[in-house]
């Protein structure tokens, strides 16, 4: 039976934004049998700047989704190689009986349209060029009841009049910019970290390296004979003939606010190896791009008045290493899970106090590893703090071991080694972030 022209602008649940978390989302409340409606600004393909990299935490969500990840495309990896200090260690990712032992890396132009058409697959209605406006109120209570939205031509100029669309539950997905939650007063945290990812895809003879690389010292001249940059490096082979290669910069970095992006970055390519082809602008593809990392939830609650943060829009990146595809997909999968017990009870007190237990989920599940994550954001904010760890913590292999346990969130709930029972400690006596 076909849907009516008011049936179209009605569901169970509204997400504003197809990237992973919303398309995660969608997927979920779909295959649940969830009528939601995916509305996204753009139209796929569409690029996001991001380092591509997918830790074992986002390959284990990827497997939950139903991906065969042994399909042309998906570049696995074996672990992180770390540079630094003269150093070069390959760790590779841990056994763990909660999450694979291998990495991927697939580019954002290619993965979020394949989640956003997965999700459709799974009978999810996904609305393309829809540029969301803003919520709708209930003038009575002041709950989300829907959102507004703009129709835009490919250049994302308006191209029809504003439409309303209606649910009684709504995921906000919408990024960095986090508009859903500022419409109603969902400020930014300024005592969380910020960082600025900048990214360039380089043809290059690397592109299929089996380890993602990490730079943990960047120099703006020769080695140990110049000054050092503050931020971390990664070189990422996508396996189609380039690399992403790209640096981090932590805001409790000196400076942070006047350092050049495209400069610091073309700097330090310029102490790689030539054959690796990072120099100059003969082997890139495409143009260098930056863009916001919103940390250790930054903009909370997750929750309130029928709407759900997912993803950047809640703060959810990763503090230790600007991880967050696999808090979105997490975050994603957990909103789903909340949703469909609330829509199993009826309006009122006992649906509300389910998709209260959202917010509280991920502060159980985050909060505390999120601190800690604060606390060494802001140490390595530092560059002759990176310089002494560096220095001193490479030669050690067991420390290695044991940093990437903890800066990749890679441990076991029960049963785990010694060292996943220090880091859970750790994260369960932290305070919530």
């Amino acid at each position: 039976m076909s849907r009516t022209l008011a049936d179209e602008r009605q569901a169970d649940v509204i997400i504003v934004g197809a990237g992973p978390g919303g398309s995660a989302a969608a997927y979920h409340l779909a295959a649940a049998g969830v009528d939601v409606l995916l509305l996204e600004k753009s139209a796929f393909p569409r690029d996001k700047i991001c380092g591509d990299g997918l830790t074992p935490r986002a390959v284990r969500q990827l497997i939950a989704m139903g991906f065969d990840l042994d399909e042309p495309g998906w570049q696995k990896n074996k672990g992180l190689r770390i540079v630094g200090a003269g150093h070069r260690l390959e760790l590779p990712w841990p056994e763990l009986t909660s999450f694979p032992s291998y990495g991927m890396v697939r580019t954002r132009m290619e993965l979020d349209e394949i989640l956003a058409r997965h999700a459709q697959k799974a009978g999810a209605r996904l609305m393309e060029r829809m540029n969301v406006t803003g919520p709708v109120l209930d003038e009575r209570t002041g709950r989300v009841i829907g959102v507004t939205a703009k129709p835009v031509d490919e250049r994302g100029r308006k191209a029809g009049d504003e439409i309303t669309y209606s649910a009684p539950i709504v995921i906000a997905a919408d990024g960095v910019s986090a508009r859903m939650a500022t419409a109603l007063g969902i400020e930014r945290r300024e005592n969380r970290p910020m960082a600025v990812a900048v990214r360039a895809y380089y043809e290059t003879p690397r592109h299929q390296d089996e380890w993602m690389e990490s730079w943990l010292e960047l120099w703006t001249g020769e080695p140990g004979k110049s000054d050092l940059l503050p931020g971390y490096g990664w070189i990422f082979a996508v396996g189609d003939g380039t690399a992403n290669v790209g640096m981090g910069l932590l805001n409790s970095s000196k400076g942070f606010q006047d350092v050049n992006y495209r400069d610091s970055l073309t700097r330090w390519l310029a102490n790689t190896p030539e054959e690796w082809g990072f120099r100059g602008d003969t082997n890139l593809v495409g143009k260098i791009g930056s863009a916001a990392l919103p940390m250790a939830f930054n903009r909370k609650p997750h929750y309130t008045r029928g709407l759900l943060l997912v993803g950047d829009s809640g703060g959810m990146t990763n503090p230790f290493n600007g991880e967050g595809i696999d808090y979105a997909l997490e975050a994603g999968h957990m909103a789903a899970e909340t949703i469909v017990q609330a829509l199993a009870r009826p309006e009122g007190a006992g649906r509300e106090q389910v998709l209260q237990g959202y917010a509280a989920h991920l502060d159980q599940e985050y909060g505390g590893y999120f601190t800690l994550g604060r606390v060494f954001a802001k140490m390595i904010g530092n560059p002759m703090f990176m310089k002494q760890a560096t220095k001193y913590g490479l030669p050690r292999p067991t420390l290695m071991r044991f940093m990437l346990k903890l800066m990749a969130n890679l441990t076991d709930p029960r049963d785990g080694d010694a060292m996943d029972r220090v880091i859970n400690g750790l994260s369960k006596a932290a305070p919530r972030a």
